[in-house]
């Protein structure tokens, strides 16, 4: 398993590449990003390096690290980014989930877009299930969650809701 072209009504999810760390870099520039996630935006060099790890791959063999940028197609340019953490096999695999789109793209409805074609390629791949932590303030992030089929449990890791699609959800 490793992430592979997925596309949207709008967006194009694009497998992560170390060369997409320059144009991510400006993407992810607003400081209001971090808001509920913590940290500050990288640098490019900062953000190439980090790609070059997400790139690499996960070192448990039990887990696969997908990635993924937004290619809004009208326009060209990225937008964002979604992934998944994969662990698991058979009806065990899950998924861990997380998404960013920047701050000039917000509110046109692009992350709930590229969640929901990350949710239909993970059910693809025989994963069942799916678990987002979203900041409890983070209002935007829990309408991504819920139009993607996920729902609120009363667990909480690290300040954060954890939201999941199960099967028979």
């Amino acid at each position: 398993m490793r992430a592979e072209f997925l596309a949207g009504p709008r967006l194009d999810l694009v497998p992560l590449r170390v060369e997409h760390a320059e144009e991510m870099a400006v993407v992810l520039s607003d400081p209001a990003l971090h808001t509920f996630i913590g940290g500050t935006p990288h640098s490019p060099a900062a953000l190439r390096a980090r790609y070059e790890r997400l790139v690499a791959g996960s070192p448990d063999p039990d887990v696969v690290w997908c990635n993924w940028v937004l290619r809004l197609r009208e326009q060209g340019c990225l937008v964002g980014t979604v992934q998944a953490t994969v662990s698991g096999e058979g009806a065990g695999r899950a998924a861990e989930i997380a998404w960013v789109v920047g701050a000039p793209w917000q509110g046109r409805g692009f992350a709930k877009e590229a969640v929901r074609v990350l949710v239909a390629g993970l059910g693809r791949w025989s994963v069942r299930t799916i678990v987002a932590h979203v900041h409890p303030g983070h209002l935007a992030s829990a309408a991504v969650a819920a139009a993607a089929g996920l729902t609120p449990t009363d667990e909480e890791q690290d300040g954060e809701r954890r939201w999941r699609l199960s099967p028979g959800d």
